[in-house]
């Protein structure tokens, strides 16, 4: 429609008009038909141009609208009834492409009726005191909503970059046995080291169906690690990794990387690929992707969610340099964390979750399963969307996996299954196994309990308080209740590896321990505060024992 059509008025309006002639109509009249025309591109776009303005323009900005609309309430009828298909479609490489141009093209088309709109207004009609407000409710009308856009768009770009570097493009994998097992490790990578050495080991296995879930972790020092029959390492070890006191199962990812990577051509990470194959030996199951976290840009994700808060049981040290290798002593302390109620930055979360100076690797496991859940608890959506760039960006550098991307809104949606089910455990070590059983294991054993776990946790679900472990944050509750039973046991004279035998820990059975269910140790046992001070004078004395008792506890922890 040509400007002088608009000039002439149409059939059911005059040139009295308000509306489209508001030369004739009064300053507040005017005002009011500003603020309104704002409000009417902002709530229903096009719609202020079918009514004041270009009725062509309109009339296809509605059309744009109308399909929006409706496009949103199928993604809203997607997210009840296939809450994956959704998931894949976003997550999907080309779809989201797609969509963010799409987010884009309308965010550009809103600006452009944004400022049409403006036009309409003619500010020069209205009074001098209304136009700042008129021009500043629109600009902020415009940001609201092309801003809006832009941003989902930026966003949605930001996802997109890091599934591409995170996942895999390889082909889905699916169930065994009805059940998805993925091994979740905690990598050590130095500028010293080539590959990254795995210091914590975790089977995360899932029920298909429902969702309901088991862990099993397996400790760094497990010798002798059987590999499964379809792997390439077991005509190397046909009766499995032994090769002396160094072959720990930790240490395949790095053997694999310097000298056998050749056995796995095409596979991306060659020394992840054998770990797996090493747990899946292990413990007599088809474990079927991977998920490994660099404890090096660990801090950074920290950083990025502003910190985590825990509830410390004892005192961990920042250990200094390593003065005897074999014995693990190391020399003073760079600093402490102290017990009771901390809110710790990378670094210190990073230390919290690695240290195990004065205390074995089961403490160290049960520290790193807490750090794990007061990240998930403390990731709000809030924190989310405030500090998505940086927290993807952190995890980009973190997080490394061979899940297929085409299959995350499967596991997405499988993990909200999970959420709020009683998940079952097992440790191949304390407080399930003796201490030294992971010296000189019994794979057998290790299979049967496995399968007696999975199969408990592919049952009916378990009655309320009962069942192990909850999946939002509560599965190291366990064990800091057995650790706590077990400690006081050792204080009436048992040995270390009946504590928990005698405690009558059962991981089928165990109710979980409220989060607040120990007390953080802060004074000697004659009342004497331990202090920052106290520990390193000690330590400068060469007291280890003595130190020992004092930060014993330091395997419990809860998050705030």
């Amino acid at each position: 429609m040509s400007r002088s059509e608009l000039q002439q008025p149409t059939a059911g309006t005059s040139m009295t008009d308000p509306v489209r002639y508001p030369s004739a109509a009064s300053e507040p009249v005017r005002t009011k038909r500003a603020f309104v025309l704002v409000l009417m591109t902002l709530l229903v776009p096009g719609s202020a141009q079918i009514v004041a303005g270009d009725r062509r323009i309109g009339r296809i900005a509605l059309r744009v609208t109308l399909v929006v609309w409706a496009l949103l309430l199928a993604a809203v009828l997607l997210l009840v009834l296939n809450r994956a298909l959704l998931i894949n479609i976003i997550t999907n490489q080309f779809a989201s492409l797609v969509i963010i141009l799409v987010l884009v093209a309308l965010a550009l088309g809103w600006a452009l009726l944004f400022i049409n709109t403006l036009r309409l207004i003619r500010p020069v009609l209205l009074a001098p005191k209304a136009r700042p407000a008129v021009v500043i409710a629109l600009v902020l009308a415009l940001v609201l909503s092309s801003g809006s856009l832009a941003y989902a768009a930026y966003l949605l770009n930001v996802g997109r970059n890091a599934i591409g570097s995170i996942f895999s493009a390889g082909p889905a994998i699916d169930p065994v046995d009805g059940r998805y097992n993925f091994l979740m490790m905690g990598g050590d990578a130095g500028d010293d080291r080539t590959g990254r050495r795995p210091d914590s080991l975790s089977v995360i296995s899932v029920d298909a169906k429902t969702g309901r879930s088991a862990i099993i972790s397996i400790p760094r020092n497990l010798q002798n690690a059987q590999f499964s029959e379809d792997s390439p390492m077991r005509k190397i070890y046909p009766d499995g990794y032994d090769c002396g006191d160094e072959c720990l199962i930790n240490a395949v990812n790095t053997e694999v990387t310097n000298k056998y990577k050749d056995l796995y051509p095409g596979v991306e990470d060659p020394g992840a690929r054998a770990t797996l194959e090493a747990v899946s030996g292990t413990l007599g199951i088809k474990v079927q992707a991977y998920v490994l976290v660099d404890m090096d840009g660990f801090a950074k994700l920290i950083d990025a969610m502003g910190g985590i808060r825990i509830k410390a049981g004892g005192w961990v040290p920042i250990s200094g340099e390593t003065i005897d290798e074999a014995s693990g002593i190391h020399g003073m302390p760079l600093g402490w964390i102290p017990a009771g109620d901390n809110t710790l930055d990378g670094f210190h979360a990073l230390w919290y979750g690695r240290s195990r100076e004065f205390v074995d690797d089961y403490a160290r496991i049960a520290r790193q399963q807490c750090v794990q859940q007061a990240m998930l608890k403390q990731l709000d959506p809030a924190t989310l969307l405030a500090k998505f760039e940086d927290i993807v960006k952190a995890g980009t550098k973190v997080v490394d996996s061979n899940i297929s991307s085409s299959q995350l809104g499967s596991f997405v949606d499988l993990a909200m299954k999970a959420k709020g089910q009683d998940v079952k455990r097992l440790t191949i070590g304390p407080p399930d196994f003796d201490a030294s059983f992971s010296t000189v294991p019994d794979f057998d054993v290790i299979h049967d309990k496995v399968s007696q776990l999975l199969a408990s946790a592919s049952g009916p679900q378990a009655a309320a308080g009962t069942g192990g472990t909850r999946a939002d944050g509560l599965q190291a509750d366990s064990m800091v209740q057995a650790s706590a039973a077990g400690g006081r046991l050792q204080a009436s004279g048992l040995p270390p590896a009946a504590a928990p035998l005698a405690a009558g820990w059962n991981p089928a059975q165990q109710s979980p321990a409220p989060p607040s269910d120990f007390t953080p140790v802060t004074t000697t046992p004659d009342g004497e505060p331990i202090t920052e001070e106290l520990l390193n004078q000690l330590k400068s004395e060469g007291d280890e024992q003595a130190l020992r008792e004092l930060v014993a506890t330091n395997g419990q922890c809860a998050p705030l």
